[in-house]
């Protein structure tokens, strides 16, 4: 939708062919014409992100409260995992007993023998890393675990097929029992040492670190916070994490989403994999989101003002600036295509010209983006205009009769639009009733 500014045209009472009409009469003026697209939108954060319990256990510690702030890095929570734990110790004690079991009975047999046991063991260590990674909500703590299993694989990779090596070249008589040996010893070892740091890695990631600085929120982003929501779904709008209410071990559930409770998970309470333990959002920034009509958005251009109302604070206005256009759409409100535009919110004023209320992420707003402005130019009442098969035009008075003058617009806004060529400042003209007037009448 086009908007503009308004001015003032004075106006008369006409009359056509001696009878009274509804016709009014003006001038043709000289200011600034404004056109703006209006949109809806909401505010946003700079960067928001949950983080979720990466397995089924307790919530052993819950070191920050609603609404504290954070630094990047700090721990949020502890969970006590006691399987994850149990891994770790047994990947340990295997460690320490790497490499002394000697020369396997049963000559090259006994060597493939034991190295196809030792695969199935790092094929197992692999295996349950990945899957204590996939349940991670933390990208970053994610993608370094991944990282870390990929690099571990590959080493064991390369030393299993070193010690399968070794035990063809014993076959052959082309290299001793020994070499065969220490290759094999090589390959255990790696793999125990492996299965350790990626099972210590899997316990590292029940400390729970803010992603981002921010403010404190207990549970998921959403009114329900047992819903599952993770930092994938807030940023990067896919599916991660499920769960949100799990059975307590010693009796009962504990609830996340009841009516009439409280959603954040307390301390000591149980927790499934993947439920949400806080949210930290980052509002040192605030922006806007605008989804701009398919027929308003080729006017948008980056770096355009506008102006913001919010329906949570009547009478304040806010200033933005267009910092992005979407290239895909999305579906529009009206059953169309719209695109989304994404802008810089600004600090408000009240109408009284006191500082506006600080907004908070998801608040619905009414943009007004400002998409062509013309200063000192020549204007008249959008009511002026009349089309008629394309062609626009004014009514104007010359010689004491209305005669049809042809006009070429610039800027159109909804009031008040810029006329290029056909008309100049200071002639009277027809601003309303046009339709009641016949090519020379008499106003």
């Amino acid at each position: 939708m086009a908007l503009a500014g308004v001015l003032v045209f004075s106006m008369t009472a006409a009359s056509c062919g001696g009878k009274t009409s509804s016709v009014s009469m003006g001038q043709v003026g000289r200011g600034t014409v404004d056109e703006v697209v209006e949109a809806p939108g909401s505010v946003t954060a700079r960067a928001a992100a949950t983080v979720s319990a990466p397995s089924s256990g307790t919530l052993e510690e819950l070191r920050v409260e609603a609404g504290q702030r954070v630094g990047k890095g700090q721990v949020l929570a502890v969970i006590d995992a006691p399987e994850l734990e149990q891994r770790r110790d047994d990947a340990e004690r295997a460690l320490q007993q790497a490499g002394s079991t000697g020369v396997p009975a049963g000559g090259t047999s006994g060597f493939t023998t034991v190295r196809k046991r030792t695969d199935k063991q790092a094929e197992k260590a692999f295996a349950d890393a990945r899957a204590a990674a996939a349940k991670i909500t933390d990208p970053n703590v994610k993608a370094a675990l991944v990282k870390q299993v990929d690099a571990a694989q590959q080493q064991y990779e390369a030393a299993s097929g070193a010690a399968a090596a070794a035990v063809r070249s014993v076959q052959r008589g082309v290299a001793s029992l020994g070499a065969a040996v220490s290759s094999l010893s090589k390959a255990q070892e790696l793999q125990a040492r492996q299965a350790f740091e990626l099972a210590d890695a899997a316990v590292d990631a029940l400390t729970l670190k803010a992603p981002v600085a921010g403010t404190v929120q207990l549970g998921g982003p959403g009114p329900a916070s047992g819903s599952g929501s993770s930092l994938s779904d807030l940023l990067n709008a896919a599916g991660g994490a499920t769960g949100g209410t799990g059975a307590d071990p010693a009796g009962g559930t504990t609830s996340t989403g009841s009516a009439g409770v409280d959603s954040a998970v307390p301390q000591g309470a149980f927790v499934a994999a993947g439920t949400p333990i806080a949210t930290v959002v980052d509002v040192s920034t605030l922006g806007l989101t605008a989804a701009v009509d398919e027929t308003d958005v080729l006017l948008v251009k980056t770096g355009a003002a506008a102006t913001v109302e919010l329906d949570a604070a009547e009478g304040a206005t806010y200033r933005a600036k267009v910092k992005a256009i979407d290239m895909l759409p999305t579906n529009s409100a009206r059953g169309g295509v719209s695109y989304q535009v994404r802008l810089d919110l600004s600090a408000g004023k009240n109408a009284d010209g006191t500082t506006a209320p600080t907004p908070r992420p998801g608040m619905s707003a009414v943009i007004h983006l400002q998409v062509r402005q013309a200063t000192d130019a020549v204007t008249v009442p959008a009511s002026a205009i009349v089309n008629t098969d394309g062609q626009n035009a004014v009514w104007a008075v010359r010689n004491g009769r209305y005669e049809r003058v042809p006009v070429t617009l610039g800027v159109q806004g909804e009031d008040v639009v810029q006329v290029t060529d056909g008309v100049q400042p200071g002639q009277s003209i027809a601003v309303s009733g046009t339709d009641q007037i016949t090519a020379g009448d008499k106003p």
